[in-house]
């Protein structure tokens, strides 16, 4: 009988994996970073001529046609309460347009909002304190900390608004 030899392929070197990476869209809020994923925003462009809507909330600064689509305006720094006592809302700004599930926000930001890239594994869970625990949804991603000792906040923006505010946004119907 002759002998079968069984041959075993050789063990390929395990490579490492590649980080997986995180684009995300920063700017500035107050005096910190936040960011928002890339695949969150719609387009970024300076603010168009914004309609005041009657009530709705203060942060709220009312709607804007957007390249046909009518959308509702936030000012973050005033939602988060972050902007520094006696500093105004800046002559011009920008709108970063994010799509949550069934409508697109514009949010106000002073700077031009930049894009950044980091690996997923810098980016930790928010400890619970910083999170009103009112709120039943956490808007926060994460804290993405960077090799310089710099913070970037995560914000997840399908969890940004409360559903009440989301069917009360001006331009949003009943229906939708």
């Amino acid at each position: 009988m002759a002998e079968i030899e069984l041959s075993v392929p050789a063990a390929k070197p395990e490579r490492a994996k590649p980080a997986e990476l995180v684009q995300l869209i920063v700017f500035r809020l107050g005096d910190e970073d936040y960011g928002i994923r890339i695949e969150q925003v719609k387009e970024v462009t300076v603010t168009p001529d914004v309609a005041r809507m009657p009530k709705t909330p203060p942060f709220i600064k009312g709607i804007a046609n957007l390249r046909g689509d009518i959308i509702a305006i936030l000012d973050l720094e005033e939602r988060f309460r972050l902007r520094p006592a006696g500093r105004p809302v800046p002559e011009r700004s920008y709108t970063v347009a994010v799509e949550a599930a069934d409508y697109t926000l514009g949010l106000m930001v002073r700077e031009v909002p930049r894009p950044f890239t980091l690996p997923q594994s810098q980016i930790e869970p928010p400890p619970d304190f910083v999170q009103d625990s009112s709120t039943r949804d956490k808007y926060l991603e994460g804290i993405a900390k960077l090799p310089d000792g710099s913070i970037i906040i995560v914000l997840d923006m399908r969890k940004l608004l409360t559903p009440s505010e989301v069917m009360r946004l001006p331009g949003k119907s009943a229906s939708s």
